[in-house]
């Protein structure tokens, strides 16, 4: 199992971002999978996850009508989109699987397989 993140970079507040993961050696139609992000200080936290077992999405509150989290099969990827990019999304942003099941809230401890991580920088 592996994934990769890309696309961060450094945005001005109000602007777009669309982060990428790369998957291999799983299905991501049959594992459930998510984005978060660590910002500096603080505790890695859920941003949004995709449930296998009910078809359902998880979004963080702090993100919602902002960030728009998709999958591709034919390609193997998931993507975040970001909208009115705001200073306190500034963060490492993670993509991660733990395998067949619930989203589990977005749940960091609960997923065993995390990409690198890309770095977002919302900043003027």
């Amino acid at each position: 199992v592996q994934l990769q993140a890309s696309g961060g970079g450094l945005v001005q507040p109000g602007g777009s971002l669309k982060l990428s993961c790369l998957t291999s050696g799983f299905s991501l139609d049959y594992y459930a999978v998510g984005w978060f992000r660590q910002a500096p200080g603080k505790e890695r936290e859920g941003v949004a996850c995709f449930s296998s077992s009910d078809g359902s999405t998880w979004v963080a509150d702090s993100v919602k009508g902002r960030f728009t989290i998709s999958r591709d099969y034919a390609k193997n990827t998931m993507d975040l989109k970001m909208n009115s990019l705001k200073p306190e999304d500034t963060a490492v942003y993670y993509c991660a699987t733990h395998g067949y099941g619930s989203a589990y809230g977005c749940f960091p401890p609960a997923y065993d397989y995390w990409g690198q991580g890309t770095l977002v920088t919302v900043s003027s």
